[in-house]
């Protein structure tokens, strides 16, 4: 009870410390709530809400099925966020489309689970997975009736594989990790050497990509999947794929919106390869809501580059300088997590959420890394957004320290 009621105690009251110029956007945050769990989803500028009520107030129809006027301007809305992921990933139109499934979890799978049978000789991943993809590797592996190999990154993020072992490997990698925001290194060189062997890459981005942007930029991987909700968009998720890996799928989740004529025993798929992974209605308000996050992310990314970069160093530095915890992770990154000593996971979360901070507990969808191979218990994470100011982080580092010395 003397814990929780040092939590309560440090309860904030009043205004924030100065923000950010981001931070406007976020004026809908009550004072002294700091949250710090943006590697789940950011939250969401006020061009991004707006975007989605115009949506369901204005013009709330079918995108790709309705020849009326609203649904003309959904398809034209719709069309402009596919062709905005594209230049911002820096890939050319012509060999690269953008597909919307629910989140990076469903694209992987979308794609995973139905890849040619006899195109790859083996599946290749490391162990640091989010299990996004190091369990639908086992699946599509099992599938496919190949191995799977499985390597041990070096410290620095790099994928040792041998050239023998990407003959026509699929190759599924994170470009960041989502317990230490640790880059994936030498991706491009990965991609370029896998595709001369006769392979494939499937890179997931859900962290990378609002957070490392410029890592991926011009990657000319098979696939790159990300989360819009991670981008300060809507619940979403986005799949950016070759022409040719979406010509060669084996479609078998299928249904309205991806055929062109149905007979009693068969049918014809539509020529627009993105309705490979779309079958059915599609959350066209969240896709357009989405165009406006990337046009608000893209106008300030490098202020948003700039201040994270600040904040986590100074978040890293306060964490180590506590006692009873450890900082995993060789250096200051977006995404920092905490082993706490001498309480539960869990439970220092709670305590951090009653004097207003909210963070992150758990193995963050990384099991067999952290609970299998680590022996750790449930960790605390603490990952930054565009919304963090410096007063947000003095104010975690200041409820955590006066909690884990009261230990």
């Amino acid at each position: 009870m003397g814990f929780t009621r040092v939590a309560q105690r440090l309860r904030p009251r009043g205004a924030q410390p100065a923000a950010t110029p981001a931070r406007d956007d976020f004026a809908y945050l009550a004072a002294g709530d700091v949250y710090l769990d943006s590697a789940c989803q950011t939250l969401r500028p006020q061009p991004v809400i707006d975007a989605m009520t115009a949506y369901f107030t204005q013009y709330n129809a079918c995108g790709d099925r309705a020849h009326y006027a609203w649904g003309a301007k959904v398809d034209a809305a719709v069309d402009d966020t596919r062709a905005a992921v594209l230049r911002l990933l820096d890939l050319p139109r012509r060999d690269y489309r953008c597909a919307f499934t629910l989140n990076t979890t469903y694209g992987l799978n979308l794609l995973l689970q139905q890849l040619p049978r006899g195109r790859f000789a083996r599946i290749v991943t490391t162990q640091t997975e989010h299990n996004a993809v190091f369990v639908s590797t086992m699946t599509a592996a099992a599938r496919l009736g190949v191995p799977r190999v499985v390597v041990e990154r070096t410290p620095e993020g790099r994928v040792p594989v041998a050239d023998h072992e990407l003959d026509r490997a699929l190759v599924v990698v994170s470009a960041m990790d989502s317990v230490t925001g640790t880059l994936t290194t030498g991706l491009d060189d990965l991609i370029a050497r896998t595709h001369r062997r006769g392979g494939a890459v499937i890179v997931d981005a859900a962290q990378a990509a609002p957070h490392a942007l410029p890592r991926l930029r011009g990657l000319r991987a098979d696939a790159i999947c990300f989360s819009a909700h991670k981008m300060y968009g809507p619940a979403l998720g986005v799949v950016a794929a070759s022409a040719e890996l979406l010509a060669a799928l084996e479609v078998a989740f299928v249904g309205g919106g991806q055929v062109q004529a149905v007979t009693a025993d068969g049918f014809t798929l539509r020529d627009e390869l993105h309705t490979r992974l779309e079958p059915g209605l599609q959350a066209w308000g969240e896709i357009i809501a989405f165009g406006a996050a990337l046009d608000w992310f893209s106008a300030r990314w490098d202020e948003i580059e700039r201040t994270e970069r600040e904040l986590a160093g100074r978040l890293h530095e306060g964490l180590s300088s506590l006692p009873r915890l450890r900082v995993l992770g060789a250096g200051p990154a977006p995404v920092v997590s905490i082993v706490p000593e001498r309480v539960d996971g869990h439970r220092l979360a709670v305590f951090l959420s009653q004097a207003g901070v909210m963070v992150r507990s758990g193995h963050f969808c990384a099991h067999h890394w952290l609970a299998e191979r680590e022996q750790l218990p449930p960790l605390v994470r603490f990952s930054l957004g565009a919304h963090n100011t410096p007063g947000d982080i003095e104010r975690a580092l200041e409820v955590t320290g006066r909690l884990v010395r009261g230990l």
